[in-house]
């Protein structure tokens, strides 16, 4: 028997398929990774058989792609007054929240899995550490999830999608500034080094950096479940206040 979650992620899933923009994402994804990695990055003049340079973009090219993909999740819904029906299916809020995430999360895992010719390429001019490889992977798809997760929240926040993508983008910039080098290097001319180690610990940097050096810490995957949940858990909130509005 299909369980309600999975009814709704497939029918989520799906739906990004049944219109160009999907396509028109991915390809923008792939472009950018890839112009990121050996433009930007420098590539070939690292003269070094890993992808650090295609994994140090990643946090800012999500900064932007995945709000795009957030924005709608339901800010749509309640625009076009469809989430009435959603919610008069025989699914639970947590149910709901959690199969549309799901969903959104499966479809950018798909636009990162098409990123693999890059890692076949790094293995056909060198012989990469694919651990740490794969550690990057894991740690880039966790940080979209948790990025996703904001956006869900902030999406259900609003009927306007171009105010949740904003929203989403700033809120995500800011937890991505706060492990920035030159932010703790101003902090850490006054302040007391535990406040500075706790402003770096809420940071997406600290612990996706830790993870795409192939070192997977629980640490950092209790940070992006918690970032997750914590996040999913306010939309089921919202949810619920706004389903009258």
């Amino acid at each position: 028997m299909r369980s309600p979650v999975m009814s709704l992620f497939r029918r989520e899933l799906a739906g990004y398929f049944a219109t160009p923009v999907a396509y028109v994402f991915i390809l923008i994804f792939l472009v950018l990774a890839a112009a990121m990695a050996f433009y930007l990055g420098g590539f070939f003049e690292r003269g070094q058989a890993d992808l650090g340079a295609f994994f140090t973009f990643h946090p800012w090219l999500y900064l932007f792609l995945v709000p795009a993909v957030s924005m709608r999740l339901w800010a749509e819904e309640r625009k076009s007054g469809t989430i009435e029906l959603l919610l008069t299916l025989p699914v639970t809020m947590g149910q709901a929240v959690l199969g549309k995430f799901l969903a959104a999360w499966a479809f950018i895992a798909i636009a990162l899995a098409l990123t693999f010719p890059v890692w076949i390429t790094v293995n056909y001019l060198g012989n990469p550490d694919n651990g740490a490889i794969l550690a990057g992977y894991i740690g880039s798809l966790l940080m979209a999830g948790a990025f996703l997760a904001i956006g869900s929240c902030l999406s259900a926040a609003t009927r306007n999608q171009v105010i949740a993508f904003i929203l989403t983008v700033v809120v995500c910039f800011l937890l991505l500034l706060a492990g920035y080098p030159l932010v703790l290097d101003a902090f850490s001319g006054w302040a007391p080094q535990a406040l500075v180690d706790g402003i770096a610990s809420i940071s997406f940097l600290t612990h996706f950096n830790a993870i795409s050096k192939g070192v997977i810490d629980l640490r950092d995957l209790v940070y992006f479940g918690l970032m997750i949940g914590a996040w999913l858990y306010a939309c089921a909130i919202v949810v619920e206040m706004k389903k009258a509005d």
